[in-house]
C-alpha cells in the first residue's frame, strides 16, 4: 500500500485510463497520444484529427475482441473523433472533454496541467460529514460554486456534494440525462477549472461529492448503440431503453475506471451512486467498492454512498459507507405536509411510526411487503448497521424537482413545524443532508430543467405533464399545461438560488437557525458518533390515550453519554411524562424547556439533551480543532 501513499510534494494526479485518448509524452520533440475504443458492432475503425499540424484520418488497429487502438503525434488540445466502418463519425466515448458538446469533438486533455496546491488533503472522516447537495449549472459554473463556499464552512457544512457533471446536450440539464460518463459538461467551465473548485475546498476543510449515474444514458447523444451493441442488454429493457450490461467485462471495466477517474484525477473525496436498484448487480457494486479501496491512496478517506431503492442493507455491512435514507424523508414529508400521493401512500399509514423505527434501526421498510412494489417484501434488517450507514435530508433534487412546480418544504408546511423536523434532521446522528438555499429557508422552486429542442423537446414536456395526471391536483389539463417547460430557459433561471446576495432578515434568521444547530452537532455530537448505537424511539400518545404525531428517540454515544431528543409535528400539546437526562443543548422554539420540565411538549417543537459535562466536551473540541487547523 506504501506505494500508494499521499504525497504533499506531487502536484499532479493522473488515472491511466486503458481506453479513450492517453496522453504519452513527447518522444523527441513531438507529443505523442495512444487512442483506444471499444466498437465490437464494426469492422473498421479511424481515428479523425480536426485540429492542429497532425489533422487528418488515421487506420485503427484491430487488437481483438472488439478493440481498436493507434498512436499518434499529437498532444492536449488536439480535436478529434472516430470514424467507423467509414460512415458514422462519433466521439469518444471516454472522452475527458466536450468543447462543442456532445455531438462535436473531443479533445485531448493533459490531466497533468493542473497544479494541485492542497496535496496534504486526505479526506474526513464519514462521522464529520455534513452534506449540502447543490447543482453547479444553478449556482453559476465551478466559479459561481467556489465563491460560496466560505459561506459553508461558516454554516457547518463539511462537504459539498455535486449533482452529476457529466456531459449532456445543450447548456442546461438538471444533471441525469448525461451520456459521456468522463466528460465535465463545458457549459460549467474546464476541467481545470473544476480541479481548481476541489481543491479549492480541501483548503477550506471542505469534502467534495460527485453523483455518478451509472444506471442510463440520456436521450440525445448516445453513440454506443450504433457501434457497441454488447453495451446492452436485448432481455431486459428500461424507461431509457435496454438494460446497460453489468454481466460483461468491458462494460463493468467501463465504469470502474471512471470511479477511479473521478476519485484518483478529480481528487473528489466520494460518490454518490445514483438509483443502483435499476444495475440490478450487486455483484458488480461489490467489485468496484473493492476495486476502489484497492486503488486509492493510503490514508484517505473515500466515502461511498448509494441510492438504493430496495433498501439492501448488506451492501452496507463491509462495501459502502452510507445509503441515502428515503425513508426517514418520506415520513417526514406525509407528517409534515399530510401529503399521501404517489410513493408517499407507502408512509400514509402511521408515519410516526415508520420514523420513530428509521431513528431506533434505519430503514422503516426491513423486508415488510411494500404498498409501491405490489405488496412485495422491501429491504432487510438494518438494525445492527450504526446510525452514520444512513443520510437523513428534509429536500434533496429528487425531493424537490420532482415535483410538478418544484415547491419547497416551505410552501407546503409552516415554519413551526419546519424548524422542529429541522433540529432532528441535524442533530440525529444519521448523517444530515441539506440542499442548496435550504439553509436560508427559501421557497424558491427547484425545477426539473433540459435544454433539448424539436421533436424531443416537445415529447419532454408533455411526456412530463402526462407524468403527473395521476395526482389529483393536476387531473384537469389546464392545471397541467401550467407545470414549466423544462426546456425554456426560464425555468433553469426560476431554479437559480441566490443565496447570500438576498440578505433579507427572514432569510438571515434561518441561517441562523441552521448554523446553530449545526454547531451544536459539531461541537457536541460530531466527536462523539464514530460508535454510537440506537438505544430505541417511541411513540408519544395524547392526552386521550392515542398516539400522537409526536415521538421520543435515544442514542448511545462513544463516550458512553446519552443523546435523547424528543420531536412533536402534531398540532396540539401531548404529554410527556419522563424528561430525558441531561442539559438541553437545543430546542425550537425558544425555551420550549419550560413547558417540557412541567410535563408537556407543546404543538411542532423539538427538543435536544446531552448527559455528561458539556462545556467540558465543546472545549476540547474546540482544542482539537484549532490544532488540526494549525
Amino acid at each position: 500500500m506504501h506505494d500508494r501513499a499521499i504525497d504533499p510534494h506531487a502536484h499532479q494526479y493522473a488515472h491511466c485510463l486503458p481506453f479513450g485518448a492517453q496522453v504519452l509524452g513527447a518522444r523527441g520533440d513531438k507529443p505523442h497520444t495512444r487512442f483506444r475504443l471499444w466498437a465490437p458492432s464494426c469492422r473498421k475503425a479511424e481515428l479523425v484529427i480536426e485540429s492542429g499540424a497532425c489533422g487528418g484520418v488515421h487506420d485503427m488497429s484491430e487488437s481483438g475482441g472488439g478493440w481498436f487502438d493507434v498512436e499518434t503525434e499529437c498532444g492536449p488540445g488536439t480535436l478529434y473523433r472516430f470514424r467507423l466502418d467509414g460512415k458514422l463519425t462519433v466521439p469518444d466515448p471516454a472522452s475527458r472533454f466536450q468543447p462543442q458538446d456532445v455531438h462535436g469533438p473531443s479533445e485531448v486533455i493533459d490531466p497533468r496541467a493542473y497544479h494541485w496546491q492542497h496535496t496534504h488533503w486526505q479526506g474526513r472522516p464519514w462521522e464529520e460529514a455534513v452534506l449540502y447537495e447543490l447543482h453547479v449549472g444553478a449556482l453559476g459554473g465551478y466559479a459561481g460554486v467556489m465563491k460560496r463556499l466560505p459561506a459553508l464552512v461558516e454554516l457547518g457544512v463539511t462537504a459539498i456534494e455535486l449533482m452529476p457533471l457529466n456531459d449532456f446536450p445543450g447548456k442546461r440539464n438538471w444533471g441525469y440525462d448525461g451520456v459521456l460518463p468522463f466528460a465535465p459538461d463545458s457549459s460549467y467551465g474546464r476541467p481545470d477549472d473544476l480541479k481548481a473548485l476541489i481543491d479549492t475546498a480541501h483548503g477550506l476543510g471542505l469534502m467534495v461529492l460527485l453523483d455518478v449515474v451509472y444506471n442510463h444514458f440520456g436521450p440525445d447523444g448516445n453513440y454506443l448503440h450504433q457501434y457497441a451493441k454488447a453495451f446492452f442488454r436485448d432481455d431486459v429493457h428500461t424507461p431509457w431503453g435496454p438494460a446497460i450490461d453489468f454481466e460483461r467485462m468491458e462494460v463493468r471495466e467501463f465504469f470502474c475506471d471512471n470511479t477511479l477517474y473521478w476519485i484518483n484525477e478529480y481528487r473528489f473525496d466520494g460518490l454518490r451512486f445514483d438509483a443502483v436498484h435499476a444495475i440490478r448487480n450487486d455483484e458488480w457494486l461489490r467489485d468496484v467498492a473493492d476495486h476502489i479501496r484497492a486503488k486509492v491512496q493510503h490514508g484517505r478517506h473515500v466515502h461511498l454512498v448509494l441510492e438504493n431503492e430496495r433498501n439492501t442493507a448488506n451492501l452496507l455491512d463491509t462495501h459502502f459507507t452510507a445509503q441515502w435514507n428515503d425513508d426517514a424523508h418520506n415520513a417526514l414529508h406525509v407528517l409534515l405536509t399530510g401529503e399521501t400521493e404517489g410513493y408517499y401512500r407507502a408512509y400514509a399509514q402511521q408515519p410516526i411510526r415508520l420514523l420513530a423505527r428509521v431513528l431506533s434501526s434505519g430503514f422503516a421498510y426491513q423486508g415488510e411487503p411494500s404498498p409501491l412494489h405490489d405488496g412485495e417484501p422491501r429491504g432487510e434488517a438494518s438494525g445492527h448497521l450504526p446510525p452514520t450507514s444512513f443520510v437523513m435530508f428534509l429536500q434533496n433534487h429528487d425531493q424537490i424537482g420532482n415535483r410538478a412546480m418544484g415547491e419547497r418544504l416551505r410552501s407546503l408546511c409552516s415554519d413551526d413545524a419546519l424548524r422542529a423536523a429541522i433540529g432532528l434532521v441535524m442533530l440525529s446522528p444519521q448523517i444530515p443532508l441539506l440542499f442548496m438555499d435550504e439553509e436560508y429557508g427559501s421557497r424558491q422552486p427547484f425545477l426539473f430543467f433540459t435544454d433539448y429542442t424539436g421533436e424531443l423537446a416537445d415529447a419532454v414536456r408533455e411526456g412530463r405533464r402526462r407524468e403527473f395526471a395521476r395526482f389529483a391536483a393536476y387531473a384537469d389539463e389546464k392545471r397541467r399545461a401550467q407545470i414549466p417547460d423544462p426546456n425554456d430557459p426560464r425555468t433553469l433561471e426560476a431554479s437559480s438560488p441566490r443565496g447570500a446576495d438576498d440578505a433579507s432578515p427572514e432569510r438571515v434568521e434561518w441561517m441562523h437557525f441552521y448554523k446553530s444547530a449545526l454547531a451544536v452537532r459539531a461541537k457536541l455530537i460530531m466527536p462523539r458518533l464514530k460508535y454510537a448505537k440506537p438505544l430505541g424511539a417511541t411513540v408519544l400518545t395524547a392526552q386521550d390515550g392515542t398516539e400522537a404525531n409526536a415521538l421520543a428517540a435515544r442514542w448511545k454515544l462513544t463516550d458512553g453519554e446519552t443523546l435523547s431528543v424528543v420531536l412533536n409535528l402534531a398540532d396540539h400539546a401531548v404529554p410527556l411524562q419522563d424528561r430525558p437526562p441531561g442539559k438541553v443543548v437545543f430546542e425550537t422554539p425558544p425555551r420550549v424547556r419550560d413547558r417540557v420540565d412541567a410535563g408537556e411538549l407543546p404543538a411542532q417543537s423539538f427538543v435536544a439533551w446531552l448527559t455528561g459535562d458539556v462545556s467540558e466536551y465543546a472545549a476540547c473540541h474546540d482544542a482539537r480543532q484549532s490544532a488540526h487547523q494549525e
